[in-house]
């Protein structure tokens, strides 16, 4: 009766038992998206492709059930999955033929039975490079490449072998709190090929310099403990998996994609249905919308983390100052930003682009200015809590100056708050920008924006659907990726959830 009740608190705690529920439910449901598209109302054909991936999807969605059965099975029989079990991972890998991430994802985390952060960034890290040359490798199909094109594929491949290494290198040899001292050149190289925007890539290859050369034990465990939060949270890592797919694709693209494709008018092609050459079709000046939206990921992240970035600094210092100094000093400054504060951040945004006209650096300034109060809010009140600790006392009683108190020992403590903001309002900044270029009053009409792409879609809405559907998927999941990445975020950096 023991033994049984060990087991299914084993089941219970386990932390690879709910992420095989979320991953065969959400395949399960992009398997009955497909299966919808796949056949024309209208028309009443079938689309060969679209079903043949819903097939796809579905056998992996059902591989997925008879795995999480036979780990269920294991749990409350034997208290741990057994190995047998694990190797049917290798198996589910097959779904990468698919392009199913979250069976990919979860493939990899039931082979390894000891899963360190670094392990979780390698796999993202050669999930993200896999993804970026299948998404680069659709331009073989169009009716001409960029000049870059065919050595820009080379690198890329050459860095996804490199990945497999790294991958395989790390599930053998990175412990928990310890690496061999040859991993420092291996994180050396990891860091790299950061360069291509990869940020998995950069995270990983700190995290091997780290544990392989700091002595400092304590600082090693408080990473491991931030990070191993993170990576568990599985929402929390597919939003970051999807925003830096696509600041890879931002970067990779501009050696990648032809921007001709995406701007230059071509009349013998417009309104084109999906097709290899154009996997979302084209627009009503035969513009290829794939390209459009590759492009337009790129205005998107500029603007949205610029208009984060600027108010986060602007009214973290005003709110550090407000909050240590005295009543006085923070008075004037709050009272200033209230005024601020109480004019609508849209409208705000709507009054500075129409004084100063429609371009991407006005943007910028516009959604920036009506965020400032809210920042300096969350650093006043932050500031107000750690001003009080008995560090700040005892630095005040050595003598320190004011100014060297609030920038290296007060403002430092208050950051964990004001990362997590930065990152849930980022999403709120790329909806900004989307909506204000689609009223006309964002970036310029003829630059590939994602709110301007789906402004030209909305008028077909009845005829070719497709053009408004596939921004307004790009918007919704970049959105919800930044919202699940600050959730995790949150999670893990405050400390009353330890």
């Amino acid at each position: 009766m023991e033994d049984k009740l060990n087991n299914r608190h084993a089941l219970v705690l386990s932390k690879e038992y709910p992420q095989a529920n979320f991953t065969w439910i959400i395949s399960l449901i992009i398997s009955a998206v497909f299966l919808v598209n796949s056949f024309s109302f209208k028309t009443g054909e079938m689309n060969t492709f679209v079903f043949a991936l819903f097939m796809a999807y579905l056998a992996t969605s059902l591989w997925q059930v008879f795995m999480t059965r036979r780990m269920k099975e294991d749990l409350l029989h034997h208290g741990a999955i057994q190995q047998k079990t694990r190797r049917l991972g290798y198996v589910q890998l097959l779904s990468l033929l698919t392009g199913n991430v979250f069976a990919v994802a979860f493939a990899f985390t039931i082979i390894n039975k000891r899963k360190t952060p670094e392990y979780t960034f390698a796999v993202y890290m050669f999930l993200t490079q896999l993804f970026v040359i299948a998404i680069s490798a659709m331009n073989i199909f169009k009716p001409y490449v960029t000049d870059t094109f065919p050595f820009a594929m080379v690198v890329l491949l050459a860095i996804a072998v490199f990945d497999i290494a790294v991958l395989i290198i790390v599930a053998r040899s990175v412990g928990d709190l310890e690496a061999p001292k040859s991993m420092a050149i291996v994180g050396g190289i990891v860091l790299l090929t950061a360069v291509t925007g990869n940020l998995f890539a950069l995270v990983l290859g700190w995290s091997l310099l780290l544990k392989s050369m700091s002595n400092d034990r304590s600082r090693i465990l408080k990473w491991n403990v931030m990070w191993e939060k993170i990576t568990r949270n599985s929402t929390a890592v597919l939003g970051m998996f999807f925003i830096i797919l696509m600041l890879t694709i931002s970067v990779v693209s501009r050696f990648t994609f032809d921007y001709d494709l995406a701007v230059e008018n071509d009349y013998g092609n417009i309104l084109q249905q999906p097709s290899l050459a154009y996997p979302f079709g084209t627009d009503n000046f035969g513009r290829d919308v794939f390209s459009r939206i590759v492009f337009g990921a790129r205005i998107s992240l500029i603007v949205g983390f610029a208009s984060t970035v600027i108010p986060a600094v602007i009214g973290g210092f005003l709110g550090g100052i407000a909050g240590y100094y005295s009543t006085r000093t923070d008075n004037v400054i709050m009272r200033l930003l209230d005024v601020l504060y109480a004019i609508p951040g849209i409208l705000l945004a709507i009054a500075i682009i129409a004084a100063f006209g429609a371009n991407t650096v006005n943007l910028i300034i516009a959604l920036s200015v009506g965020s400032i109060p809210t920042y300096a809010r969350t650093m006043r009140a932050n500031v107000l809590m750690v001003s009080n600790y008995d560090f700040v006392d005892s630095a005040r009683a050595l003598g320190t100056s004011d100014l060297s108190i609030i920038f290296r020992q007060v403002v430092p403590n208050s950051m964990a708050p004001m990362i997590v903001k930065s990152t849930l309002t980022i999403g709120g900044a790329v909806i900004a920008t989307s909506s204000l270029s689609y009223l006309g009053l964002g970036v310029e009409p003829h630059i590939p924006e994602w709110g301007n792409i789906l402004r030209v879609g909305s008028t077909y809405l009845e005829s070719h659907s497709y053009l408004a559907v596939f921004p307004g998927l790009a918007i919704i999941l970049l959105v919800l990726s930044f919202n699940f990445l600050g959730d995790g975020l949150r999670d893990a950096l405050d400390p009353r959830l330890d």
